[in-house]
């Protein structure tokens, strides 16, 4: 189906690799409108509970985009190529209401980082490396990398990083905040899995609403509580409130329904 990226649902996750590991998996327009597609069939078909986002080989989960893409390209169409991908993949996915966790197996650098970023949150392997180095190329990060970086890590250590294009390997990015775990690299996609189980065990409708909260205070939105409040009480009206609550009161394991 796909030419750039293989995708498998299993047990409600959905794993989609990037699949160009000769290429380190960079990023180019195939691949940008490939995810695209996969994320649009997230978003529509209900058996999708969540989603792996990873790449192929051992070296890399995406090293960066296709460099090679971008030297016929003046203002207009630097402009244009980034719109192009944070409409197609970084937005999609970050709105998102379903969980979408990126397991990172290697290089993350420029948009392989961005892309790991606009997950809800991410995992790596011992290997694992990121990094935002355009400014080595005379740019800027365009798939987000500026504002996402700099949310999750803070502006001195975001500035830093992104000033001097400087690499930092998995332990450092989980203290920063950047990753949430480290795992050794045979049990990244098992563990991650594992975590995703987990989530996939709540009520859907509360973790899009989740999703939705944490990212207005991300974006430092005005009507955040307010927000947070009325989500809070459309939760009420689910039947997945009901059951579990009353699982609560009778101790025992919910059952949920997403509805």
């Amino acid at each position: 189906m796909y030419a750039t990226i293989t995708t498998e649902l299993s047990e409600g996750i959905f794993t989609i690799t990037i699949n160009r590991p000769d290429k380190l998996n960079a990023l180019n327009k195939e691949v940008i409108t490939e995810l695209g597609a996969a994320l649009d069939e997230v978003y529509s078909n209900a058996a999708i509970k969540s989603v792996l986002l990873t790449g192929a080989g051992e070296k890399a989960f995406v090293a960066g985009a296709d460099i090679s893409e971008f030297s016929s390209l003046d203002a207009q169409g630097g402009a244009g190529l980034a719109r192009r991908g944070q409409q197609l993949v970084f937005d999609k996915i970050e709105n998102c209401p379903k969980p979408v966790v990126a397991a990172v197996n290697g290089f993350a650098l420029g948009g392989g980082c961005e892309l790991a970023m606009s997950c809800h949150f991410r995992t790596a392997n011992e290997a694992a490396k990121f990094g935002q180095p355009e400014v080595n190329l005379g740019l800027i990060p365009g798939y987000g990398g500026t504002q996402r970086l700099t949310q999750l890590i803070g502006k001195g250590k975001a500035m830093e990083l992104m000033m001097t294009g400087d690499m930092i390997g998995a332990e450092e990015a989980k203290g920063l905040g950047l990753v949430n775990h480290v795992f050794p690299a045979g049990e990244l996609l098992a563990a991650t899995r594992k975590i995703l189980g987990k989530i996939g065990a709540k009520a859907p409708v509360a973790i899009s609403q989740v999703i939705a909260c944490v990212n207005d205070a991300a974006r430092c939105e005005e009507a955040g509580f307010e927000h947070e409040i009325k989500r809070f009480g459309e939760c009420f009206e689910t039947q997945d409130m009901l059951e579990g609550t009353a699982a609560f009161l009778e101790k025992r394991k919910p059952a949920f329904i997403g509805k």
